[in-house]
């Protein structure tokens, strides 16, 4: 196997001494290091991690100019830990029929904390103000009609991830394509019929609550159970 010197682009074999000397001239002097660390970080840029969910640079000043933000860990758990707030609102059919205790029952096996509870004639105009996003529908009196037309029960939840756990336990807005399990897919045939109403979307719980309760009727309060829900 054939030899070929490390400086200089030397022939096979063992250098010259005039080779010796122009091999150690090319070696860089300690007055001009190579900057090691910045071809290493060069080389390395050339294959960009496109993960960075959970990448954290505290000690890289450049890093908050990079165009994709940076998501720490903690940050991500405690969004997830996020406490939210729903209305449920058993409707006028729930009421008649005797099915009020066995919804709250649903919620509460589930685990969430009633923080508002009351029995409730609803006024036209406070209807019309909780389902104004479908006033322009055909069947917006019809609603409003069958709302009015007997007590509901107002009910205040609060717990984590309440609002997207809650609308799993209602089921789907038609009762014959509701999962069995749900409310509406063991207590319901109808969508005009559907027994329960509820938030959809923790901005909508927020501006529900403070629509059917006022100011005092709300109960903030910690169950002795908590520590066996939430570790």
């Amino acid at each position: 196997m054939e030899t070929v010197a490390v400086f200089g682009g030397a022939s096979p074999g063992f250098p010259s001494s005039l080779q010796r000397r122009r091999s150690c001239s090319s070696l860089p002097s300690a007055h001009h290091k190579p900057n090691l660390r910045a071809h290493h970080h060069h080389q390395l840029s050339a294959f960009p991690s496109s993960l960075h969910l959970f990448s954290y640079f505290p000690a890289r000043p450049h890093a908050r100019t990079l165009s994709k933000p940076r998501i720490f860990l903690p940050h991500l758990v405690a969004s997830l830990e996020q406490v939210d707030e729903t209305y449920i609102m058993v409707k006028p059919d729930g009421v008649q029929r005797g099915l009020v205790g066995e919804i709250i029952s649903r919620f509460e096996k589930k685990g969430f904390k009633l923080t508002g509870l009351k029995l409730f004639q609803c006024p036209q105009d406070l209807a019309e103000e909780h389902y104004k996003d479908l006033k322009g529908k055909s069947f917006f009196p019809k609603l409003i009609d069958y709302i009015v037309s007997g007590p509901v029960v107002c009910m205040a939840w609060e717990g984590v991830g309440v609002v997207a756990a809650a609308r799993k336990l209602i089921g789907a807005t038609n009762p014959l394509q509701a999962e069995p399990g749900t409310i509406r897919g063991d207590l319901a045939v109808q969508t005009g019929r559907n027994v329960v109403h509820g938030s959809d979307s923790p901005e909508n719980g927020k501006r529900e609550i403070a629509l059917w309760f006022k100011e005092g009727e709300l109960c903030q309060w910690t169950p002795v159970q908590a520590p066996w829900l939430r570790e």
